[in-house]
């Protein structure tokens, strides 16, 4: 069964909630920008990746602790809060 909200759009079934493997991995890889990719965010993971490696790894401290703080947020949300605005709204940067 397909979920869609009142204007069509398509929405991921609730039993997909990827918050704890988004947050693990926005700690431990969040210069590589793999958490942004498990949410579908393709554009932000990518942006992440490149800053990371275009800068010879001055910039993946930055990214890193992006991921930190993302990790962070997504694994203090309570599960339906998390699935909401990021699954569900798509709120791609904190």
């Amino acid at each position: 069964m397909k979920l869609v909200d009142e204007n069509g759009k398509s929405l991921p079934a609730p039993q997909e909630n990827k918050k704890l493997i988004a947050g693990i991995f926005a700690i431990v890889l969040g210069p590589l920008g793999i958490h942004k990719f498990i949410l579908g965010y393709q554009k932000e993971g990518i942006i992440m990746v490149l800053v990371s490696f275009l800068t010879c790894g001055i910039g993946a401290g930055v990214m890193g602790l992006i991921g930190l703080i993302e990790g962070i947020i997504y694994l203090t949300k309570t599960d339906e809060e998390f699935y909401e605005m990021y699954q569900v709204n798509q709120k791609s940067w904190f």
